[in-house]
C-alpha cells in the first residue's frame, strides 16, 4: 500500500515551503517516525517523520524546489524492515549524495571515515571522485568540511588558477526573510546607534566566585547572557519608549518584557524569545539559552519560539567582533549588541589600570526613541553590569 509523504501545515502565515534535503533516496527503507524530508519555511527549518515502516517509491519534489502546503512530495511503499536494515541517519545521508554515485576516479573510504565527512562536503567529493583519505578536515575533530572538498587541490596541481570554480545554490527561505527584513528595517525606520564600554571586572568576578555552584546547582553554567538580560530588563524597565513599537500611527508600551536572543542556526541566524524576562532568574535564563543554542544548530526551533519579541539581544563577541553597529528586527524599536572582552588599560580614580572591557552598542528607531532615552539606557546597562548589586537594590 502507497501512502503520500505531504508538506504538513506550519503555521497560518505559511503557505508554501522549499524542499530542503531528502535524507533516504529512492529505493531506500525507513523506520516509522524516522526523519524523511527536511523541509524550509521563511521563519524555520523543520524535518517530516515517515508515518510507517516502508520504502519511498518515488520523490516528486527534489532539493530546491518549492511545494504548497498539503502538497504530495513523495511516496512510501508500507514494507517490513529488510533483514539488516537500518533507519537511515539524517547527518549521513544526504539524498544527493546517495542517488549520484562517485564517479569511477574515486577511491574506497576506509571504515568509518564517513563519519567525518560533513553532508555538503560529501556531495563534492562525490563530484569530485575524492575519498576522505584525500582531503584534510579543518573542522571540529577533523571533520571534513564543504570549504575543505572545494579547496582541495590534487598534487602537482598549478596554482594559478586551475581549480577555480563557482557554486550557484537557491537561497534559502530563512536567507531571504533575513535578507527581506533587514532591507525593510534600513528602509521604513530611523535608525541611529550609540555606543558605550563596560568594564567586566564585576561579572567576572561574580562568574568565577559562583560558576561551580551554579553548575552543580542548575546543572548549566553561568555565561555572560544572563546578566546582560537582566541589565536590560533594569534599562527598559526605566526607559519604556525602547520597549515600545510603533503600531498604525499609535505608539504602544508594554508592560512585559520578551527578549530575542540571537543565535546562530544550522541554516542561518535565528532569534527566539525569552517571554516574560523580568520573571526569569539567572538559572532560568541560562539554562532557556543553552536549549535555544542546542535545537538552533539541530533546526529544531519551533514557529512559535520565534514570534514577537519586544527587544533583542546579539553576541557578536562569540565570533570575535569588536565593535559594530547592529540592525533592529521590526518592529521592535532596540537591539543591544554585544562583543569582544579585551583586556585595555583605562583610567580609574587617576590611576591607569589593566580592565577587561567590552563594547556595547544600541541600535534604536529614532522614530519612537530619542536620543537622551538611548543614550541614559545605554548608561544604565553599564552601570548596573559594572556594579550589579544595583539592579537588587533597585537604584
Amino acid at each position: 500500500m502507497s501512502v503520500e509523504i505531504k508538506v504538513p501545515s506550519v503555521g497560518e502565515s505559511i503557505s508554501e515551503v522549499q524542499i530542503g534535503a531528502w535524507h533516504a533516496a529512492e529505493g531506500k527503507w525507513v523506520a516509522q517516525d524516522s526523519e524523511i524530508v527536511e523541509l524550509e519555511t521563511d521563519k524555520a527549518t523543520f524535518d517530516v517523520p515517515a508515518p510507517l515502516d516502508g520504502i519511498i517509491v518515488e520523490i516528486l519534489k527534489k532539493t530546491g524546489e518549492m511545494a504548497a502546503v498539503g502538497e504530495v512530495i513523495g511516496y512510501l511503499e508500507e514494507a517490513e524492515r529488510p533483514a539488516g536494515a537500518e533507519a537511515p541517519a539524517p547527518e549521513k545521508s544526504p539524498a544527493k549524495a546517495e542517488a549520484a554515485p562517485a564517479p569511477a576516479a574515486s577511491k574506497a573510504a576506509p571504515a568509518g571515515s564517513g563519519d567525518r565527512v560533513m553532508p555538503a562536503a560529501a556531495r563534492v567529493m562525490a563530484e569530485k571522485g575524492l575519498s576522505p583519505a584525500d582531503v584534510k578536515g579543518t573542522g571540529p575533530g577533523g571533520r571534513i568540511l564543504k570549504e575543505d572538498a572545494l579547496s582541495y587541490q590534487a598534487p602537482g596541481a598549478s596554482e594559478n588558477g586551475a581549480y577555480r570554480e563557482e557554486e550557484i545554490v537557491p537561497m534559502s527561505p530563512i536567507r531571504k526573510k533575513i535578507a527581506e527584513r533587514l532591507v525593510e528595517a534600513q528602509s521604513n525606520a530611523a535608525l541611529l546607534t550609540t555606543f558605550n564600554e563596560v568594564d567586566m571586572s564585576a561579572v567576572m568576578e561574580l562568574r568565577a566566585k559562583y560558576k561551580d555552584m551554579f553548575l552543580k546547582k542548575y546543572d548549566v553554567k553561568l555565561g555572560f547572557m544572563s546578566f546582560f538580560v537582566k541589565a536590560v530588563v533594569d534599562g527598559l524597565n526605566q526607559y519604556p519608549q525602547i520597549n515600545a513599537e510603533i503600531r498604525g500611527t499609535d505608539l504602544v508600551f508594554r508592560n512585559y518584557y520578551d527578549i530575542g536572543i540571537a543565535v546562530g542556526g544550522g541554516k542561518g541566524l535565528v532569534v527566539p524569545i525569552l517571554r516574560n524576562a523580568e520573571r526569569l532568574s539567572f538559572a532560568d535564563i541560562e539554562l532557556k539559552i543553552n536549549d535555544f543554542g542546542q535545537r538552533a544548530k539541530a533546526n529544531k526551533i519551533s514557529l512559535e519560539e520565534l514570534q514577537g519579541g519586544t527587544f533583542t539581544i546579539t553576541n557578536g563577541g562569540v565570533y570575535g567582533s569588536l565593535l559594530s553597529t547592529p540592525i533592529v528586527n521590526p518592529p521592535q524599536s532596540g537591539v543591544l549588541g554585544m562583543h569582544g572582552i579585551q583586556e585595555r588599560p583605562v583610567a580609574v580614580n587617576g590611576q591607569v589600570v589593566i580592565r577587561p572591557m567590552m563594547y556595547i552598542a544600541l541600535t534604536y528607531d529614532h522614530r519612537v526613541v530619542d536620543g537622551r532615552e538611548a543614550v541614559v539606557f545605554l548608561k544604565r546597562v553599564k552601570e548596573v553590569l559594572e556594579e550589579p548589586s544595583r539592579m537588587l537594590m533597585e537604584v
